[in-house]
């Protein structure tokens, strides 16, 4: 079932300026300058990720589009023209990820895909344990950014690899990541809401590096270890005029410069998600 909710959208058949669709199918219910009128439709009526690709918004994740988003420079890419030799396929391994943001019109459910340089798909992020009754809150008001988001990453073949919560906040959040077994790994937490936001990664009480930005508006990060040495960066290219003005869509460039043991490896993995969760979305 779709959960695009009834209202006028762009006629996919392109007949028309805007037609109604009632929360399940495409009506005959057409309106050219608000002028209403009826057109039967004379296609199947899409649902789910095929009413996103009617409205213009489906992804087309490809090894060249990734390609561009990891060697543009400016605000459409990493800026990375020598990434170096691929890892073993996993999240865990590889040194460069890429992270893009289903884009949806209504952004009732958070989605992301996870790609190597390749542009292998390594991994999936789906968010989990949304109610009716939230995703209805979330699309009528802001209140659904200070209630608790679970997440998991799973493998291309379906496997949790994590499980990634962002408990209820006020003002200042948290994020837990635990293994498939929901066994904490460690936490990200936001150290500052003012100037340049910076989170801590921890985990059994010690603090094992940090999430920098580089401006005030934290587009770019830079993750640290305990030292302050950088061990990798996470950079947030365009998503394209579209997504940027009609979704809430991002997409995002990890690289990782060398592995670090666990627990601060699967801490890093988990920032490029964590970062995008506790605070882009806020800020949109």
């Amino acid at each position: 079932m779709s959960q695009t909710p009834a209202n006028w959208y762009p006629d996919p058949l392109g007949r028309h300026e805007v037609r109604y669709w009632d929360g399940a199918a495409w009506t005959e219910h057409v309106s050219n300058q608000g002028v209403t009128g009826s057109d039967p439709m004379q296609m199947p009526a899409p649902t789910g990720d095929r009413l996103d690709a009617a409205l213009g918004f489906g992804d087309k994740n490809d090894a060249a589009r990734i390609g561009q988003q990891i060697s543009a420079s400016g605000h459409r890419g990493a800026g990375i023209t020598n990434p170096g030799a691929g890892g073993g396929g996993t999240i865990f391994d590889e040194p460069i990820l890429v992270v893009n943001q289903k884009a949806k019109i209504i952004e009732l459910n958070n989605q992301y895909a996870v790609f190597n340089q390749a542009g292998q798909q390594v991994a999936a992020v789906n968010q989990v344990g949304q109610s009716t009754a939230k995703k209805m809150l979330r699309l009528v008001s802001n209140v659904d950014q200070f209630l608790t988001h679970k997440y998991e990453v799973t493998s291309p073949q379906g496997g949790v690899l994590l499980r990634i919560t962002r408990p209820a906040k006020l003002i200042k959040s948290t994020v837990i990541v635990s293994n498939a077994n929901d066994v904490e790994i460690g936490r990200i937490v936001q150290e500052n809401m003012f100037g340049k936001i910076h989170f801590g990664l921890e985990s059994q009480g010690q603090r094992l590096g940090a999430i920098k930005a580089e401006n005030w508006r934290a587009w770019n990060f830079r993750i640290e270890d305990a030292s302050g040495q950088e061990v990798a960066r996470v950079t947030k290219t365009w998503e394209g005029l579209g997504k940027a003005v009609f979704t809430t869509a991002d997409n995002y460039v990890v690289q990782i410069h060398q592995r670090q043991p666990e627990p601060l490896n699967s801490l890093i993995v988990a920032s490029a998600l964590s970062i995008d969760t506790a605070l882009k979305q806020d800020d949109k």
